[in-house]
């Protein structure tokens, strides 16, 4: 005898406990964020939380969607501009590893600029990402910049790891691209090469508060 599939699901709930997914039904997930490009998995670094962990080098890169036009907001340590964690909590290249510095962001020559996406691509971002942070200065004079840096392991593309930063207090505008934060990246760079401090310390020190993360890691 054929029973009916609303027989069944009675039968079911009532006799064996089970759902109505046990018995062919489904149930959807909550839509998310943005999430091109990066694979949406995190991993530990050091003792603060785990950063996400982005998609990597890749042969051919396309546009990033962007965060919500004026979602974003910009924050401010002594003048200097923050991004805002929501939007820009950063995320690392699975490709560097503490184990592979020598093969990738220590060795000499070629390392950034062999994963660095277009400036096509990268265009195309900023543009969309000023929106999202509700960026109304001078071009120019601001930085697409990868929050962690790919001299650091951070990821090359994914949209978490890059914001629009603008000019540092006192720059003179027009007067192109020169912020405080790129030699704070240079002097951990080093540090994470010449083993006076882990990749994974460095990272969590910019992703705090790259105005504080020399000091955060006793580096001046």
């Amino acid at each position: 005898m054929r029973l009916d599939r609303p027989a069944v699901l009675l039968t079911c709930l009532l006799l064996a406990g089970c759902s109505p997914a046990a018995v062919g039904t489904s149930t959807s997930s909550p839509s998310r964020g943005p999430v091109a490009g990066a694979s949406g998995t995190a991993a530990p670094a050091g003792s603060g939380r785990a950063i996400a962990v982005g998609a990597g080098p890749q042969q051919h890169y396309t546009v990033q969607q962007q965060p919500a036009a004026g979602s974003c907001h910009y924050r401010y340590e002594k003048g200097e501009p923050l991004e805002d964690p929501a939007c820009t909590p950063g995320a690392i290249s699975p490709a560097v590893t503490q184990a592979n510095l020598k093969s990738t962001i220590c060795r000499k020559g070629g390392y950034t600029s062999s994963i660095r996406p277009s400036t096509y691509v990268t265009g195309k971002e900023k543009e969309l990402n000023a929106a999202s942070y509700h960026f109304t200065g001078r071009m120019g004079d601001a930085e697409y910049d990868h929050l962690i840096s790919l001299q650091l392991g951070g990821d090359p593309n994914d949209y978490r790891n890059l914001w629009v930063e603008p000019a540092d207090p006192g720059h003179r505008k027009g007067s192109g691209v020169n912020n405080a934060k790129d030699p704070v990246e240079t002097k951990l760079h080093t540090a994470v090469c010449s083993g006076t401090v882990t990749l994974a310390a460095a990272q969590q020190a910019i992703v705090a508060d790259w105005t504080t993360a020399l000091s955060r890691l006793g580096l001046g």
